[in-house]
């Protein structure tokens, strides 16, 4: 009962979120002097230097495929992927610290901030999704349909990052090492990811152990969708979906019996 008080709460606040999530993204681009050129500058200059790096300097191979851009279209959906899970857990694990005057001040349900964290993060998620789609339309790569793949894949990793970032947040109002240790943890995370290399090159022994990492079939799976241009089974994504509907539910839970304790720590 307390979990749907506080979803409810946090509805009741829906306008403050927008609020923030709109003042959040014109403080970051807008609010320069440059003002929309910076929308488009960021998500296209990472674009443009992984296609400029590795598709005409150095050209890794990419097993099965020959095109000139296979390999940058699968780094670069590994890449978006992954960075709108990086960000997501990264700011909800510090995300009660850092906004500790405003619940001081304030009768804000908690819970709203990284809810506010999750809009802002799906902002910009589709900033940069948009430019990436723009680029496969000019260079004859556009995927039609199979685009959508991608969408399961974004709503798994958003709950699976958000109960995550908010167990981990919870527990860092009370041990603040936490922040600190998941930010390294997110860097050796990275690097067992399919993101940079392709899966089918590691040893099988290998290849069997990492695929218990949650997110190797997400990145897969759009990868697949967005390089093979092929719809693979919705089976593979069973498993990052159970696990994080169990971080969700466990997240929720660590914040409802923790919540009443936590301003006295901030």
């Amino acid at each position: 009962m307390r979990t749907v008080r506080a979803l409810r709460n946090t509805w009741g606040v829906r306008e403050y979120i927008l609020a923030s999530v709109k003042r959040d993204f014109v403080s970051r681009y807008l609010g320069t002097q440059l003002g929309w050129f910076w929308v488009i500058a960021q998500p296209l200059a990472m674009i443009v230097i992984y296609t400029l790096v590795f598709a005409e300097i150095m050209r890794p191979a990419l097993p099965g495929h020959g095109g000139r851009f296979a390999y940058s279209i699968n780094l670069c959906t590994g890449i978006i992927i992954w960075q709108l899970f990086s960000e997501l857990v990264t700011g909800s694990v510090g995300v009660f610290v850092r906004n500790a005057n405003l619940l001081k001040k304030v009768s804000l349900p908690k819970f709203a901030l990284p809810i506010t964290l999750a809009l802002t993060g799906l902002t910009n998620l589709a900033l940069v999704g948009v430019l990436f789609l723009m680029f496969l339309a000019v260079i004859g790569a556009w995927p039609g349909a199979y685009v959508l793949a991608v969408v399961p894949v974004v709503v798994i990793v958003v709950a699976f990052a958000l109960g995550l970032g908010v167990l981990l947040g919870t527990i860092n109002v009370f041990y603040r090492d936490v922040e600190h240790t998941t930010a390294i943890a997110l860097n050796f995370w990275f690097w067992l990811t399919p993101i940079v290399y392709p899966a089918r090159t590691l040893p099988d022994w290998l290849s069997s152990l990492l695929a218990w990492n949650p997110m190797w079939p997400l990145v897969h799976f759009a990868q697949t969708a967005m390089l093979e241009r092929e719809f693979l089974s919705p089976g593979q994504l069973v498993y990052p979906a159970v696990l994080a509907a169990a971080l969700l539910a466990l997240g929720l839970a660590a914040f409802r019996a923790l919540s009443a304790d936590m301003l006295d720590e901030l």
